[in-house]
């Protein structure tokens, strides 16, 4: 079968595979590229998911691109809005025409000799070129974190996975439990208060919640006054004072959020609910713009239980309590599987890849890996704010490359490193997945920054030929 030839092939057409043809047909225009997504249609997450109420978890002014300024006044958009912004996008700079559907890459194989990925398809068809960009996300599509509960074959209504909501399934005057505490459940949980009879959220353990407007007012007014990069940058520089006082003065915040949280609720606030095991930031905290969340409770609309599943019955849940929830349908967003690399099997001059031996260079590429960058984005702040720097950063490197005749960049470490944690989150979807990433040094330029400022300064200005970065 004839192998189709780009300079680039981009996996993933959502936000971060957005980013990376934008980046590579402005600074690099004399590449050919394609962007080859499985789905029928672009977004990734945002055309995945369909369950009621999802929307952005992050800002629209820094999870949208540095290049296309979020215009809509509210910060928190549902998925429409962003599909739109994501089309409009795509239409503006001529991006679509790259975009390739339907094919489902499952293994990328380098050859030294030729300084050529060759990607395979599910069916067989063949693609070449000589950068990679890796856009495909950190989670499966195919499956989702579901825990084998006891019982679940014997209850009588319906079981449904956020990451698999049926279409145009009516849960009107339904009593729902929703089993999980991350931002999934606190998102649904408001939005089906809205037709269901009540929505109960069962959480083992609490988790960080605050409150902001969806429309936020010092962001619309500097908006007004300077443009919309003003308000990015509040959000930016907001974002990243929280984190550091959270890690900080966690003592000082965990009372703060509580108090605020007490406020809204009044006599409906209970400690025991609100009160995590963990510091804040140790984990994400979720957002409810508007509080909407804690004014489904205040309405009696919804409720929180926090005890521990024994098993699923006929008519609901029993909990290690004694306590039986009954239920019409459960709803069990406990969380996503991590798949990194797309799930694809790489393989290296013949020999397959081993993520978990590979260090992370910049937070954009793996030691031993050729040609190939990844779109990873922040943990503490928005994803697309490090992938469009990740993007512009390859793009400088590829420049670097033309310049001086090279073909091939490879990052290698020149000595021992000293191991560190990959990321600094205890969430339960990294820690299940720790065996299967890739590790990080304790030194630069093996270590992430987890800070835009550092890695705006880092990615932008710096030189590509640092002593890691080996070129032939």
């Amino acid at each position: 079968m004839a192998t189709t030839h780009f300079d680039a092939i981009i996996i993933g057409a959502g936000i971060s595979g957005i980013s990376a043809a934008y980046h590579l047909q402005t600074y690099n225009p004399e590449k050919t590229y394609a962007v080859l997504e499985r789905r029928d249609s672009l977004g990734g997450t945002w055309d995945l998911f369909n369950y009621p109420g999802i929307r952005s978890d992050s800002d629209m002014y820094t999870f949208g691109f540095s290049f296309r300024p979020w215009e809509d006044q509210s910060a928190i958009a549902e998925k429409s809005k962003i599909l739109d912004y994501l089309n409009a996008t795509v239409d503006e700079f001529g991006i679509d025409q790259h975009i390739q559907y339907g094919h489902h890459i499952v293994q990328a194989a380098w050859n030294t000799d030729q300084a050529r990925w060759t990607l395979t398809t599910t069916d067989g068809k063949q693609f070449s070129c000589q950068f990679l960009y890796m856009c495909a996300g950190y989670y499966s599509y195919d499956e989702a974190y579901s825990p084998d509960f006891p019982g679940a074959k014997d209850f009588k209504g319906d079981i449904i996975h956020p990451q698999f909501w049926p279409e145009d399934f009516d849960y009107t005057n339904q009593t729902m439990v929703v089993v999980g505490s991350g931002a999934t459940a606190v998102t649904l949980v408001p939005s089906l208060a809205k037709k269901a009879k009540h929505v109960t959220m069962l959480q083992r353990s609490p988790t960080y919640l605050g409150s902001k407007p969806a429309k936020d007012p010092i962001a619309n007014r500097l908006a007004a006054l300077f443009g919309r990069w003003a308000a990015r940058w509040w959000f930016i520089l907001s974002t990243m004072f929280i984190y550091w006082i959270s890690k900080t003065f966690p003592n000082f915040v965990k009372r703060k959020m509580s108090h605020n949280i007490e406020e809204i609720l009044g006599d409906k606030f209970d400690a025991k609910h609100f009160t995590p095991r963990y510091n804040p930031w140790d984990q994400r905290v979720c957002l409810c713009p508007d509080a909407d969340f804690f004014e489904a409770i205040k309405a009696d609309k919804a409720s929180i239980e926090t005890d521990h599943v024994v098993r699923f019955t006929e008519r609901g849940i029993q909990l290690k309590s004694g306590k039986e929830i009954l239920a019409d349908t459960i709803v069990t967003a406990t969380g996503l599987q991590i798949q990194f690399l797309g799930g694809l099997k790489f393989i290296v001059d013949g020999k397959p890849l081993h993520t978990r031996d590979s260090y992370v260079y910049k937070g954009m590429m793996l030691s031993g890996v050729p040609n190939t960058f990844l779109a990873v984005g922040y943990t503490n702040a928005s994803w697309t704010l490090k992938v469009d720097l990740t993007h512009r950063y390859a793009s400088r490197l590829i420049n670097y490359m033309n310049e001086n005749g090279h073909r091939i960049c490879n990052p290698q470490p020149q000595g021992p490193l000293h191991d560190a944690p990959l990321m600094d989150l205890s969430s339960g979807y990294i820690q299940r997945a720790l065996d299967d990433l890739p590790k990080q040094a304790s030194t630069k330029p093996w270590r992430l920054n987890q800070n835009f400022i550092l890695d705006n300064l880092a990615l932008r200005f710096t030189a590509v030929d640092d002593q890691a970065m080996t070129f032939s």
